[in-house]
């Protein structure tokens, strides 16, 4: 079952993933401090619809990576790539953005 759109951003300085939670595109996401357009920039996100394992493939490589919703956040934990303390929730959705540097 696919439930998560890939994309992968390619630039001279490396690779920018960014990985979404299907049933989350097309929703704006808001709480006091924090706001993420996922109507607005769906362009961002919507690349491929994967399965679990091409995320984890595309996550074994990246400069930085913007990960939304449950089933996503929860890979890049299982992974060992992010930490709970690292997770922030926007409208009870988790969302992670990594930075390698």
């Amino acid at each position: 079952m696919i439930t998560m759109y890939l994309k992968i951003h390619e630039n001279p300085q490396g690779k920018i993933i960014a990985v979404c939670d299907k049933d989350l595109i097309g929703r704006i996401l808001k709480d006091k401090t924090r706001h993420l357009d996922l109507d607005r920039y769906r362009g961002f996100y919507m690349g491929k619809q994967v399965e679990e394992e091409i995320v984890r493939t595309a996550l074994g490589d990246f400069l930085s990576a913007n990960i939304v919703g449950k089933k996503a956040v929860k890979i890049a934990l299982d992974m060992g790539i992010a930490k709970e303390k690292d997770v922030m929730n926007i409208d009870n959705v988790p969302y992670i953005q990594i930075y390698r540097v």
